[in-house]
């Protein structure tokens, strides 16, 4: 895509940013995340970003691609995880360790689009996408859950779909107050993730 340029200023005096598609996608996601989706114009994201609505068309085709676009930048890493060596091979608790770790990675890495995941409705076609995406996943995670289970070293009393949903409601739940720069290292908050969870389902 190329960028957009423009000699006119900002009404506060500034010159306008220059603007590729991805640092658009940037802003559409915060304003997307502040507001709701549904609560967000194109004038909202004029305003935000500083372009003219004739500009972010240079980009972008509707509000809903970028909606697509800042939701894939969540999922396709979340997504590839579930294929990594680490997942696929080994003992089940190890392919359960290694996606805990790898999802808390991600949250890290990419948390501005891990929350516009964690809040989307399946209003719309995207959303509803995304959703099931996200119930995908969980299937891989409850599927693993069950082997574990099934080789003796989880509790035969827990139910793995609800486990699954558990430990990952633990970890989204982290997207509230965590901020990599402030707080504990991704592989730090992983281990106490780890020690938490695996200890309380692991079978004594």
């Amino acid at each position: 895509m190329s960028e957009s340029r423009s000699g006119r200023t900002l009404p506060s005096g500034e010159a306008r940013p220059v603007y590729n598609l991805d640092r658009l996608l940037e802003v559409a996601v915060r304003v997307f995340t502040e507001r709701g989706y549904d609560g967000t114009s194109f004038t909202h994201l004029a305003e935000a970003s500083g372009l003219s609505k004739s500009s972010i068309f240079h980009h972008i085709e509707s509000k809903e691609q970028l909606l697509r676009l800042g939701l894939e930048r969540a999922l396709d890493p979340l997504m590839a995880s579930t294929e990594e060596e680490g997942a696929v091979s080994g003992p089940a608790m190890d392919r359960l360790t290694h996606l805990i770790r790898r999802n808390i990675e991600i949250m890290a890495e990419r948390l501005p689009y891990v929350k516009l995941l964690l809040g989307v409705h399946g209003n719309t076609e995207t959303e509803r996408w995304a959703l099931a995406q996200r119930r995908a996943y969980d299937k891989v995670v409850a599927g693993v859950v069950e082997e574990a289970i099934a080789e003796g070293v989880v509790r035969e009393d827990i139910d793995a779909p609800t486990t699954a949903r558990l430990i990952f409601g633990m970890i989204n739940s982290v997207r509230e107050w965590y901020h990599p720069e402030r707080h504990t290292t991704p592989d730090e908050l992983a281990a106490q993730v780890c020690s938490l969870v695996l200890d309380g389902i692991r079978r004594h």
